[in-house]
């Protein structure tokens, strides 16, 4: 295998010592939360998003203002973007059946699918007022039947967005808060005394929001451990380097630490996109967070063959991968590990950020190896349930149940199952003896 980078970003070593300090500071400010509660939310949201106000809950009045300050023409966009993530989320909850099943005569096995009971919402505003974050999130978890959707952002430029605010509650947010950051994701999952605590936290966020999210986990669920924004471009001599480098830093300007990947197996559209992101970047008014994430973060690898190029894009696990080959199918078929597919030139990363209807909250730092992303699924928690209605079921099980028990020694689960035996089998097992086999379990 031979695979060659024209271009390097950070080393591993180099990135962990980056995530020790956050790491640091989140414990910290989770720390505090939990003891001091509002005060603490308080301080935060002074310091961090310079907003100060009587309540950090949107009033309903408050909400109604925001909205009448968005163009109509806006509103009409968001309402288009909404209905494409609804008609896929809904899709999605149509293919996910409760099931009920006979395995044995007598034996009713089964499962339901119920909603988490409250699920926190955080839409990053802070830089970006990332408008679909809210349909991603608060609609898709609508959708699910969640019956209590609480939503934080941090104020833009001192003040709610009120576009941001909009598609939360067009999207379906029983609450709507302005917190940004760790005491947003903080508050709702820890709780105040004025915020009830939820269930499950989602949404994308800066390094201090999914530090905070991945501390969380546990007190309560999360959609995944998400880090900064990540791009592959898979790319062959199909296509120019113009369209490459767009897609490379369409993405690598949604933060400083975003890494942005072209991986190709032509050495000439690797030399050509270099020189084209070059020139993009002194056009681009986002160029200084893109151009820091470009030069901390890009990679373009070269290699001898599409499976070359199969297997690298395997290994790096990339969030959004970008496919613009001869054989965008063939790459369909064969990765494995990924977030999210953009397959062909026609289409690209933003079409999934914004509007075209699938979700945006997707697995990065190689998670796509273990996860897809956000969807209507994560809301639903499959429950199991089992039924057993005849004697003879009750018997019968109960005494392949008795003896399994007592081969790994729990005598008092054989117990459990020999008294089955006993009452619906008529046979008598001696206490913490095994079940004998009778003729059916021959």
């Amino acid at each position: 295998m031979t695979i060659e980078y024209l271009k390097r970003g950070k080393s591993l070593e180099q990135r962990a010592e980056d995530d020790a300090k956050v790491r640091q500071v989140v414990e910290t400010t989770l720390a505090d939360i939990e003891a001091r509660g509002d005060v603490a939310v308080r301080e935060l949201a002074e310091k961090f998003d310079k907003d100060s106000r009587d309540s950090y809950r949107l009033s309903e009045d408050e909400i109604q203002t925001l909205i009448a300050a968005v163009a109509p023409s806006d509103i009409q966009d968001i309402k288009f973007a909404q209905a494409q993530v609804r008609r896929f989320a809904e899709a999605q909850r149509a293919s996910m059946t409760d099931i009920e099943v006979e395995t044995l005569p007598g034996v009713i096995l089964g499962h339901k699918n119920i909603p988490v009971q409250s699920v926190g919402c955080y839409v990053p505003a802070g830089k970006f007022p990332m408008v679909a974050s809210a349909h991603m999130s608060v609609l898709t978890a609508s959708v699910a039947g969640v019956p209590r959707i609480a939503a934080t952002t941090a104020p833009f430029k001192g003040q709610p967005n009120p576009a941001v605010i909009a598609a939360m509650h067009m999207a379906g947010a029983h609450e709507i808060y302005v917190l940004g950051g760790m005491q947003g994701v903080g508050a709702l999952a820890l709780g105040t005394e004025t915020i009830e605590p939820v269930h499950m936290l989602v949404g994308p966020g800066n390094a201090f929001v999914a530090e905070a999210k991945r501390q969380l986990f546990g007190r309560v669920g999360i959609d995944l451990f998400a880090g900064p924004t990540e791009t592959m471009v898979i790319a062959d001599e199909t296509v120019d380097a113009e369209l490459c480098a767009t897609d490379l830093l369409g993405q690598a300007e949604h933060g400083y630490n975003s890494p942005a990947v072209l991986l190709t197996n032509s050495r000439a559209l690797a030399e050509e996109t270099l020189a084209e992101i070059e020139r993009l970047l002194q056009v681009l008014p986002t160029a200084e967070t893109a151009g820091a994430s470009w030069r901390d973060y890009g990679e373009v690898i070269v290699c001898d063959s599409y499976d070359e190029m199969l297997a690298v894009a395997d290994d790096i696990a990339s969030e959004h991968v970008q496919v613009m080959t001869d054989r965008d199918d063939w790459f369909l078929e064969n990765m494995t590990c990924y977030g999210a597919l953009f397959l062909g030139p026609r289409t690209n990363v933003a079409n999934g950020d914004k509007v075209i209807g699938t979700n945006h909250t997707l697995p990065t730092n190689k998670a796509g190896r273990y996860t897809g992303g956000l969807w209507v699924g994560k809301f639903l928690k499959t429950h199991s349930y089992q039924r057993v209605t005849t004697d003879a079921a009750a018997a019968e099980i109960g005494a392949y149940c008795s003896r399994l028990c007592l081969l790994e020694g729990f005598v008092g689960h054989a117990e459990q199952a020999n008294v089955r035996v006993r009452r619906y089998g008529g046979i008598n097992v001696p206490y913490g003896e095994a079940a004998p086999h009778t003729n059916s379990q021959e």
